[in-house]
Parts: structure tokens; C-alpha cells; sequence
């Protein structure tokens, strides 16, 4: 029986420019009645869905566009509107029929928009007070691959436990999620991504059978052991990888002491995709080391390795953000993480590190110097096998200190102005440009940088000896 729940009224009022036969459905109604915070809103109604979203729009001064042509549906998102809202037609002739073509239960209950009443058809209530995730019905995932990430998800959002027939259906309809719309399958891993929790929902995600099938390389990964520095396989180092990162942008201080609220707001700056850049530093970690198992061989002596697993992973990595369609400065920063991964774990072994080193390193890991020391860390801590000792990681961890300690002096001393620029260097060395200028431009820049060169008479000496000892070796 339909009953009016007061806790909607606030909801509904916000939404009073709809003034079509209306429902709002799912995730809304499940956080309400929980009484979480509501970021989205979805929006059922009996009408044409393009012109309540053009009507919600203007009334928010908000932004409006289609998210599907085949089922007329409609995202409105800024302005003054407090939550982002999916208007999308109803599925079916009633509005239970529509709650019985959704995935889970506790997202199959509405609230009318004109009086309140809460519709409820699949004993949603009952799994809501439980804390329990059951599909709908047999077809919820076959109907749409994309739920089975969506469980985990909901699953991690909720802290709600998945009943064995949804856990054992979703990992027989996984597969599907390879042929669904990439767009939305990348759309489901930022959201995990963003949770303080990122590693469980990437976790529960496996155990629904999603991820392996979103990322092939990692199920490659399952059962690969590595040397004995390391305590797990493959899968569960990456897992662990997550974790540590996930600790570490929650509470940076814990490993980066004085320099936490630093690192903090510099893993807080957005950087593309509706992602900051520690959100993005988790599919870093995801990624990080998806080529072992390609690249993946045995010694004479028995030992396992996994030569140029690196450079084949940021190759890897690429593809994936093109499938998914992403950014380019995501998938850059991403591959550039994968690529240099192990360039921190190098420099632990040239210790006492000079500032020229330090700075080198930076250079070379831009654009993704942040990510990647925390990339680092994150490694070194999930590599914990019988040949690891508490000391190493303790110098791994040091030599992120001191590389993170002069990068954030150096932000904050700020780059220095070019001494001399590419044409006043071509016409003082007196030779044609090539692939030298820029190395020439680059090696001048690192010598302001650390002090060596801080006049113009000086930029020019040091200009001409360079190029004369290129010239020679040349």
C-alpha cells in the first residue's frame, strides 16, 4: 500500500517546477529513507522527459543534455540546483511496473512527486532495514551489464551486504559487461574511485566478477606469485596497492609528516573527468603493474620477473583510457604514473640524493610527480614479503620524504623566468636548431633551478660550453 513519508517533503519541494505525473525513484528514495545525504536524483515520469528538463533547467539556471536518444532521457546538472537530476521516462505503463524492471530492490521504490506517497512493490523495505542487496529479479543484469559495477558500488556506498543469489547471478552475467557502453562502465569506477574505501569497492567489484572483466589484465594477475620480496600475487598486491593509496590521500601526514596538509591539497586539485587528482591516482594503482602478466618469465635459477612490465603497462593503460573514451590529460597522467613507477624505488639506492637528482626526477615524472610518489609509497608498503625488511621500506619512505620536501619548495619558490630563450641560444652558439636546442633549453632551466646559474653572463657561458662538448661528442 502506497503511504505518505513526510521525509520526502524537502525533496519534493525542490522539485515543485515538475508538475507532470512524476516519481523519484531509486538511489534517492533509498538515502532519504536512510536518512544519507542525496546527491542525485533520479526522476521517473509519465510524460515527455525533454520538456520537464527544459523547465527544471531554466528554473535552476542549469545545464540540460541527453543521456540517451533511445529512452529519451535527460541529465540536469549546476546552476542552483542542489543535486544533479536524470529525468528518464517511465519504463512501463505504471510506475510498478517500472520499479520491477529495476536492478535491486532497495532502488525499486518511488515517492510521488505530487502528494508523497511512497510506492513500494518488491518488499524493499524489508531488505532496506536488513542492509541487504537483492536483484530484483533473475534479468536485472543480464538487462543491463552495467549494474553488476553499479552492486559494488552500492554495496560500498551502503556498507549493505549482497545476498548470495544477486553475488552468484552478477558473477554469471559479468562477462556481458564487456559489450555494454564503456562510457558508463568508467562512469561506475570514478564513483568508486572517490570513496575514501576506493580498495573495497574495487574488491567487491572482483568478487561480483566485474573486475577482471573491466580490466582483463588483472584476472591474469590472479594466482601469479612474484619474488619473495612480495607477500602476495599479482591481484592482491594491486588490491593492497589501492588500500595504501586510499590511507594515504584520506591522511597524508601519516607518511609525509610536516608536509601532509601540502600533499593533501595538492592530491585534492581537480584534474580532469569530474576527478581530482588523487581520485585518479587509484586507477593509477589499478594499473600500475597490469603488465606483469605479459611481460612475465623465469630465470634459470627459478626467480620470477617481469622486465619492461613498466613501459608495456603504460602502453596497456593508454588503450584502456582510449576504449573508455577518457580524457587525454587523465589518460596521460595515468600512463606517465605506469611508466614511472619505479623510478623512486631506483633512487633509494643513490642516497645521499643532491638536488640536481631530485629535480631530474621531477622532471622527468611531470605531469604526474604527486601521483606518482604516492604511487610509490603505496608499492612499497604492499611489498612486504620474507625478503622484505622493515628498514628498506623505512629508506623507500625517507627518500619520498626528501623527494616531496623539495617539491614543494621548489612549487613554492616558484620556476624561474628563462635566462635566455631558444632563438638568443641558437643565434650565440652560432649552429642550426635541432634536437639539441630543446635539450640544451631544458639542461639550462635545471641549472637555474638549483642555483648554479642565476645571471644572464652566466646562462650564456654555461650555453657555449654545453654546446661545444655536444658539438665534440657529436
Amino acid at each position: 500500500m502506497d503511504t505518505v513519508d513526510t521525509r520526502f517533503d524537502d525533496l519534493r519541494r525542490q522539485l515543485s517546477t515538475i508538475t507532470d505525473p512524476a516519481w523519484i525513484v531509486g538511489g534517492a528514495v533509498r538515502d532519504t529513507l536512510r536518512g544519507s545525504p542525496v546527491l542525485d536524483v533520479d526522476i521517473a515520469i509519465a510524460a515527455n522527459a525533454d520538456g520537464t528538463a527544459k523547465r527544471l533547467a531554466r528554473a535552476y539556471d542549469a545545464t540540460r543534455f541527453p543521456l540517451s536518444d533511445a529512452f529519451g532521457a535527460w541529465r540536469i546538472v549546476g546552476g542552483s540546483l542542489p543535486f544533479q537530476v536524470d529525468i528518464t521516462p517511465l519504463q512501463g505503463a505504471t510506475i510498478a511496473e517500472d520499479l520491477s524492471r529495476r536492478d535491486l530492490t532497495v532502488n525499486a521504490l518511488a515517492v510521488s512527486l505530487a502528494d508523497g506517497a511512497l510506492v513500494n512493490t518488491t518488499d524493499a523495505m524489508a531488505d532496506l532495514e536488513r542492509g541487504v542487496l537483492r536483484m530484483v529479479g533473475p534479468q536485472a543484469f543480464h538487462a543491463d551489464p552495467v549494474r553488476i559495477v553499479r552492486l559494488a558500488r552500492i554495496a560500498l556506498q551502503t556498507g549493505f551486504a549482497i545476498d548470495d543469489p544477486t553475488r552468484l547471478r552478477a558473477r554469471m552475467d559479468a562477462g556481458a559487461i564487456a559489450t555494454t557502453a564503456t562510457e558508463r562502465v568508467f562512469d561506475e569506477m570514478v564513483r568508486i574511485a572517490k570513496s575514501d574505501m576506493a580498495w573495497r569497492g574495487f574488491e567487491i567489484l572482483d568478487e561480483v566478477g566485474g573486475l577482471g572483466v573491466i580490466i582483463p589484465q588483472l584476472e591474469e594477475g590472479r594466482g601469479l606469485e612474484q619474488t619473495p620480496y612480495h607477500h602476495k600475487d599479482v591481484l592482491g598486491h594491486t588490491l593492497e596497492v589501492v588500500r595504501h593509496a586510499c590511507d594515504m590521500r584520506r591522511t597524508p601526514a601519516d607518511i609525509f609528516r610536516a608536509d601532509g596538509a601540502a600533499m593533501a591539497a595538492l592530491l585534492r586539485e581537480p584534474l580532469a573527468d569530474e576527478m581530482t587528482r588523487g581520485d585518479a591516482l587509484m586507477f593509477a594503482c589499478l594499473f600500475h603493474d597490469m603488465a606483469k602478466p605479459e611481460t612475465y618469465a623465469v630465470t634459470p635459477e627459478g626467480r620470477a620477473t617481469f622486465f619492461g612490465h613498466d613501459r608495456v603497462g603504460a602502453e596497456l593503460a593508454t588503450q584502456w583510457c582510449r576504449r573508455h573514451n577518457t580524457s587525454n590529460r587523465f589518460r596521460d597522467v595515468v600512463a606517465q604514473c605506469v611508466r614511472e613507477h619505479l623510478a623512486l624505488g631506483f633512487m633509494v639506492h643513490r642516497q645521499p640524493l643532491s638536488l640536481r637528482q631530485i629535480v631530474r626526477y621531477l622532471d622527468r615524472t611531470s605531469p604526474a610527480d604527486v601521483e606518482l610518489i604516492v604511487l610509490s609509497c603505496a608499492d612499497r608498503l604492499a611489498t612486504n614479503g620474507p625478503r622484505t625488511t622493515p628498514p628498506q621500506i623505512e629508506r623507500h619512505l625517507d627518500v619520498a620524504r626528501q623527494v616531496t620536501r623539495q617539491m614543494i619548495m621548489l612549487a613554492e619558490r616558484g620556476t624561474p623566468a628563462p635566462l635566455l630563450d631558444g632563438r638568443e641560444i641558437l643565434a650565440l652558439v652560432g649552429r642550426d636548431p635541432g634536437p639539441w636546442t630543446a635539450a640544451l633549453v631544458r639542461a639550462l632551466r635545471e641549472e637555474q633551478i638549483i642555483g648554479r646559474v642565476r645571471t644572464r653572463t652566466q646562462a650564456e657561458r654555461f650555453a657555449r660550453d654545453w654546446a661545444s662538448r655536444e658539438h665534440s661528442d657529436s
